[in-house]
């Protein structure tokens, strides 16, 4: 079965991070600290056939580990026992996804690639497991499917499902898991009533 997999990534930040462009003298480094995946078949029914998520363990680029802010733990629900009890090394973190992908494109809402990849790998200091080739915007599905342009800028990926009045189990905002989940709900329910052909995943 052709397959996609949707993904979304947790990255390090303070309050005010992102409206300051993580440009503070405080502001850590944008690298991720949560990888959440889900595959979404693009044949029958559209299944989703598989769910991953891993927990990395976020270094500096000195290579000691950055602790959490607390704002960071409200927001995501990631604590520093999560990270010590379950955290992998980032390199360790991208081969599990890319196996979970088993080859297939990767499509974020947005591009959490920049994050995932270029930013945390060079700040780690090692090369990029996954080639930029593989992942792709999956707001260009939602356009494909008719999603209005202002309503894409401002609605993030927790509340795409909710957008779209798709009935989904309870989902924790900000969680890379349930984030992946929200867009790959939206994208099956799409897909099943019509308004966005599979072939989309292939020819954008």
């Amino acid at each position: 079965m052709k397959t996609a997999i949707i993904f979304d990534c947790e990255f390090l930040c303070l309050e005010g991070s992102q409206r300051r462009f993580w440009c503070a003298a405080q502001d850590p480094d944008p690298v991720i600290a949560q990888i959440g995946a889900a595959r979404l078949g693009l044949e029958g029914d559209f299944p989703v056939l598989g769910t991953h998520s891993a927990y990395i363990r976020p270094v500096d680029r000195f290579g000691e580990r950055y602790g959490l802010d607390p704002f960071f733990t409200r927001l995501t629900g990631i604590t520093e026992e999560i990270i010590e009890a379950e955290g992998v090394s980032l390199e360790d973190a991208l081969a599990g996804v890319d196996r979970f992908s088993d080859g297939a494109r990767f499509w974020s809402w947005g591009k959490d690639e920049l994050n995932m990849i270029a930013i945390s790998c060079y700040v780690a200091g090692i090369k990029p497991s996954i080639p930029a080739t593989r992942f792709d915007n999956a707001v260009k599905l939602l356009i494909a499917a008719g999603m209005p342009i202002e309503d894409l800028a401002r609605t993030p990926s927790n509340k795409l499902a909710d957008y779209h009045g798709v009935e989904h189990p309870p989902l924790q905002g900000h969680d890379a898991l349930d984030d992946a989940l929200s867009v790959t709900y939206t994208l099956q329910h799409l897909m099943k009533t019509g308004k966005l052909r599979p072939d989309a995943f292939e020819r954008l």
